[in-house]
């Protein structure tokens, strides 16, 4: 934990988002025939009319939807950060998102909210729904899903506080395994006065439930 050797926060958040993997360009042509493969693996004729351009199309979704890889918090920023005053909680609620479960490479969907209390600088609006898609289009767990979109906000913005809410529906589980339909997995994350003061933290909670 930061405390255990005097890492504070924001230098733990800069660490870890430091740390996260860095992908290359996609490979097409190999993801093309890997899907293709696998039509065979499954019994099916690549062949056939419905499926001979099906490896090309899954490869350009699947390019797009681990697209967060290639993308850099710094130009997803790109200077969208302004001076202010304002010193309340700012909340940007039920952001869509979509991404895969790295364990199934199924899809889990549901929205996220993210709100923090500035520091003398605010971000632009559609910045803080880039900087979930960022995270969201890359194989996750929603558990550090959760603490990367916080991370990041907090390296950006150096804000006083932040705090992450995902609640969403995993496919891993709705379309296989135990087959539960309306189960809704929710995680949090808070730094900062979210996390330290239970006043901030209550009226915080508070602006969810509305």
């Amino acid at each position: 934990m930061a405390g255990q050797n005097h890492e504070t926060e924001l230098e733990a958040a800069e660490r870890r988002i430091r740390n996260l993997p860095r992908c290359g360009a996609a490979k097409l042509a190999g993801m093309e025939s890997s899907f293709r493969e696998l039509l065979e693996a499954v019994g099916e004729n690549p062949e056939r009319q419905g499926l001979l351009r099906t490896p090309h199309r899954a490869a350009q979704a699947f390019e797009f939807l681990t697209n967060g890889y290639r993308q850099d918090l710094d130009d997803i920023v790109n200077d969208a950060i302004f001076d202010s005053d304002a010193s309340e909680i700012i909340l940007v609620k039920n952001i869509e998102l979509y991404s895969l479960c790295e364990h199934h490479l199924l899809p889990f969907v549901g929205k996220a909210h993210v709100a923090y209390i500035p520091n003398g600088k605010v971000i632009g609006l559609s910045k803080v729904a880039r900087i979930v898609d960022v995270f969201a289009r890359r194989l996750q767990i929603q558990e550090n899903l959760t603490t990367q979109i916080a991370d990041a906000l907090m390296k950006a913005l150096r804000p006083n506080g932040v705090a992450v809410v995902i609640e969403a529906k995993h496919l891993c589980m709705m379309m296989r395994g135990v087959e539960k339909q309306n189960s809704v997995m929710k995680t949090s994350c808070l730094l900062g006065s979210f996390k330290e003061d239970a006043r901030t933290r209550a009226e915080f909670l508070a602006l969810l439930s509305q």
